[in-house]
């Protein structure tokens, strides 16, 4: 995937999430305005919300992760509370350790990493997201890790073995992205443990 593929994705990721967060916040006010006056109770309504919720979290999420960046900073308050929305719909817990504003274009490649690190967490964990200076570390823990080896193995050069399914997409946007704002990705896996830093 070349510098031109990589801008196509995120033109044509940000196209899609625009085009569905309106449509999403739509129907989040309409539940809640359902809700106010009582006409639907009961627990296809707190399905319905929810879904709506973990839906909306999701969007503003790729959003950031696979549209256009810049390097406009995004304020800690902003990332926080959409990474507590994006908690509570899965089974990993996420830690967001920087306090200042930080670059969207920046966040992109956390984002990005942290999808890789979910992908080997099917039964849960945590994600910590630390930098020192300018050296970020994406780590993921878990008890129990599925870990594809040709994907972590080759995640640092951007190359690999077998064809890219559309579950596995962050793992070739990632080095490529990173490539593009002169950073280079490092991985290290244990049973346990992933961690990428750029």
């Amino acid at each position: 995937m070349g510098d031109t593929n990589v801008n196509l994705a995120e033109l044509i990721g940000s196209r899609i999430c625009h085009d569905l967060i309106s449509p999403i916040g739509a129907i989040t006010n309409g539940l809640e305005l359902l809700d106010m006056v009582g006409a639907v109770q009961g627990p296809e309504m707190e399905l319905i919300s929810g879904s709506v919720g973990s839906a909306g979290a999701r969007i503003r999420f790729f959003r950031v992760a696979f549209g256009s960046a810049s390097d406009h900073p995004l304020g800690r308050a902003e990332i926080a509370e959409l990474l507590k929305d994006i908690e509570r719909a899965g089974r990993v817990r996420i830690h967001w350790a920087p306090s200042e504003a930080i670059p969207r274009n920046q966040v992109k490649l956390a984002f990005l990493a942290m999808m890789c690190c979910e992908s080997a967490m099917p039964m849960g964990g945590e994600v910590e997201i630390t930098v020192r200076g300018d050296q970020w570390q994406v780590m993921g823990t878990g008890d129990k890790l599925n870990i594809d080896g040709d994907l972590w193995k080759n995640v640092t050069t951007g190359r690999f073995p077998n064809k890219i399914t559309p579950a596995q997409v962050q793992f070739a946007l990632l080095p490529e992205t990173a490539a593009i704002l002169g950073r280079r990705v490092v991985v290290e896996t244990t049973s346990t443990r992933v961690a990428i830093k750029f």
